[in-house]
């Protein structure tokens, strides 16, 4: 095994997208994760289908697309850890592991003898992450958190969207669940925090986090704009709340976006589109005055840049460095040139398919690089291995809980 965090082992008891999503980066910085899932069905996401990967007869396997976008580099062990045997190895896997990542209701990892005062009592030096919708106390812990009720609870769908005003206005989620993908990246930091605490302490500690907390606060500038000036943010469709012109605009033959930053650009990109006097007028000169002005303004340019298709903007813009361009579907930015040389898409071998594709760790370490070393795992593909060689468990023993259905 190579990679920055070889030397780490992580036991996974999560399911769905924020646990996978930061045991998954933690797998591609080089981690061992076990990902425990339940026996027979798995962690729900190999359900969330179609799409389902092809086997090599062009026939649906199990392994659904959503799955496979958050597990890869794991190694599945199926375990019932309702059950005592269940629990005791689970117990026997955290004594020989650095990280512990659950996502179990709040009080469930108690009543299975697995909460962090269990485990720490075995293994001082875990690191222990619970991730939940709303976090270990307050009003809310025992509720169920889902990344679409987070995105409304927390601020995120009162700023997205089409203004009210105007067609198709009112409140969207974003086309990602950006709750729980947010929520992965900030455990996955908690968790690396913690390990190098540890080097220095050499103890582990717990981690509380929670959808609604990390969602709250990636609201970013726009809490900062509430909180400084009173005023309750809008819907601003395409647009930018501070920074205008900032969003899609039309164009002859479709879309594009225009992001203008400060004034200079904003006077190069007046020259570009034939109207270098909008650049000078007191109204839009500054960033600031066009922001006030943005009603006056932006129906101004909307009529200029409907002149050209886009891709006759976005050459003459990129080359002036004014920030724009074009509005790509999937499949066209896979297939665009910058994020083909970025070797963005990777296929790794697959057991039913050959191979799978996957979508690359955007993260490009010189000395460390990221290691695909191994497709998303079958259900339960590595209970043997993981149960005879870490678990100490002779073959009887793991045919004995095979057959009483606790593996």
């Amino acid at each position: 095994m190579s990679g920055a965090l070889s030397h780490i082992r992580v036991l996974d008891l999560t399911r769905v997208l924020a646990g996978p999503w930061a045991s998954q980066l933690l797998a591609d910085l080089g981690a061992e994760v076990i990902k425990i899932e339940r026996p027979g069905s798995g962690d729900d996401t190999r359900a969330w289908g179609p799409p389902y990967l092809k086997d090599q007869d062009g026939k649906d396997t199990r392994e659904s697309a959503y799955f496979l976008s958050a597990n890869r580099g794991k190694k599945s062990v199926t375990l019932d850890i309702s059950t005592p045997e269940g629990q005791a190895i689970v117990r026997k896997l955290a004594l020989e592991s650095d990280v512990f990542i659950e996502n179990y209701k709040v009080g469930d990892m108690a009543r299975y003898g697995l909460s962090y005062d269990h485990l720490k009592e075995l293994n001082p030096r875990l690191v222990y992450c619970s991730v939940t919708g709303f976090g270990q106390t307050g009003p809310m812990s025992s509720f169920a958190g889902y990344d679409f009720i987070i995105q409304g609870m927390g601020g995120l769908m009162s700023i997205t969207g089409e203004r009210d005003d105007l067609p198709g206005g009112g409140p969207q989620k974003l086309g990602v669940a950006f709750s729980d993908l947010m929520t992965g990246m900030y455990s996955s930091v908690a968790i690396l925090a913690a390990l190098e605490n540890r080097h220095k302490s050499g103890e582990g500690q717990y981690i509380d986090m929670a959808l609604l907390d990390v969602q709250v606060a990636a609201m970013a500038n726009m809490n900062m704009n509430y909180l400084v000036s009173g005023v309750i943010p809008k819907r601003q469709g395409n647009a930018h709340a501070n920074i205008v012109p900032y969003q899609v605009f039309r164009s002859s033959d479709g879309h594009l976006v225009l992001a203008v930053g400060n004034d200079r650009q904003f006077a190069k990109f007046c020259d570009i589109a034939g109207c270098p006097q909008l650049a000078t007028d007191e109204r839009f000169a500054t960033n600031a005055n066009r922001v006030r002005n943005r009603e006056v303004l932006v129906p101004m340019l909307q009529e200029v840049l409907l002149t050209r298709t886009t891709a006759e903007w976005v050459a003459p813009l990129e080359a002036a460095g004014v920030p724009s361009g074009p509005i790509n579907n999937i499949a066209q930015t896979f297939e665009h040139p910058q994020v083909k040389h970025r070797k963005m898409k990777v296929d790794l071998p697959h057991p039913q398919s050959g191979t799978v594709p996957s979508v690359a760790n955007p993260i490009k370490f010189s000395g460390t690089p990221i290691a695909y070393r191994t497709a998303p795992p079958l259900l339960g593909q590595h209970t043997q291995d993981v149960l005879s060689t870490l678990g100490g468990m002779a073959d009887e023993e793991i045919k004995a809980l095979r057959d009483k259905g606790v593996i």
